[in-house]
């Protein structure tokens, strides 16, 4: 299961009633924040999540809405007691950029590893899950981001057993290994089965539409976009400032063929965003203008279909 919560769905300033944009994924004990902006403690705090486990926190660019809550993160942690090391990653300049920003948080109790992207496209993996990251179009480098789970096939206990693989063995197989015993080789796709369905969440932000988005959306489960402009009248102005519409979102999101699209990082002249639903779910039905706190778990479809027969 992926626990996915976007903290706030606010562009430019952090307001009563919204804070700015920040995505929060859970998995397998391991916690991913994309984006940092002024308040997403506070928006934290509100989803009852505590910040000292996030393992890695990733930044689409470095305009200030999306960052300038770093500095108190980091102090939060600090004081409470963290010592397990931050893994940072974000476009070039980044440790320059997170290096002034600790001006105000210089002393902290754990390392900070600053990762740069430097591909157009390029895959971090880690533990049961990978971050892809692709190059989006906005007026600085920025950066939109795929979390995405995989998941092996079941593990054929009567394959192991037909050829007389020890127990012994069985998970080293799972896991990946090749084994040499007695002379005889064995590897994992002797004894597991097609690799099944797995997650994936894309989030982009602060961007035109591009075809780079179509493609690492495509079969998403979950489509977080920007959508800065309800307004369809606005959308010289989104290209100008290098932003995107409702409209244009729920149209890349048909195009990637995902299945659930959340907008985010409205305006702040965007006070009801859902009153611009309309022509979105003409193009493309299940999307939502989500609020702050929006939460969903996703399941994996085996998992998924068992509950719907339970």
């Amino acid at each position: 299961m992926l626990e996915v919560c976007l903290l706030g769905t606010g562009g430019m300033m952090p307001l009563p009633y919204r804070w700015l944009t920040s995505l929060m994924v859970r998995y397998n004990g391991k916690s991913i924040l994309i984006d940092c902006g002024e308040g997403t403690q506070i928006a934290m705090k509100e989803k009852g999540w505590s910040p000292k486990p996030i393992d890695i926190i990733c930044f689409t660019h470095f305009h200030a809405d999306h960052i300038s809550g770093l500095p108190g993160m980091l102090l939060t942690m600090g004081n409470a007691e963290r010592t397990q090391p931050l893994l940072l990653i974000g476009p070039k300049g980044l440790t320059k950029t997170v290096n002034a920003l600790r001006v105000i948080a210089p002393e902290l109790p754990f390392k900070i590893e600053c990762v740069e992207i430097s591909e157009t496209e390029q895959t971090f993996s880690f533990d049961g899950f990978k971050i892809e990251t692709f190059r989006v179009n906005h007026n600085v480098t920025c950066y939109g981001y795929s979390i995405v789970v995989e998941r092996k096939g079941k593990f054929q206990l009567d394959k192991a057993e037909s050829l007389g693989i020890e127990k012994r063995y069985w998970n080293r197989l799972q896991k990946g290994e090749t084994l040499e015993i007695d002379g005889k080789i064995y590897t994992p796709d002797m004894v597991m089965g097609e690799t099944r369905k797995g997650l994936k969440v894309t989030y982009c932000t602060d961007t035109r539409p591009t075809e780079g988005i179509v493609k690492n959306a495509a079969d998403a489960d979950l489509f977080i976009c920007e959508g800065m402009y309800g307004e369809p009248e606005k959308k010289d102005k989104a290209k100008e400032y290098k932003h995107m519409t409702f409209l244009e979102a729920a149209n890349m999101a048909k195009r990637a063929e995902v299945k659930k699209l959340w907008l985010t990082h409205y305006s702040p002249s965007l006070v009801h965003p859902e009153e611009f639903m309309g022509g979105v779910r003409k193009i493309f039905p299940d999307a939502i203008a989500a609020k702050d706190g929006r939460t969903e778990d996703l399941m994996f479809e085996e998992d998924a279909n068992e509950d719907k027969k339970s």
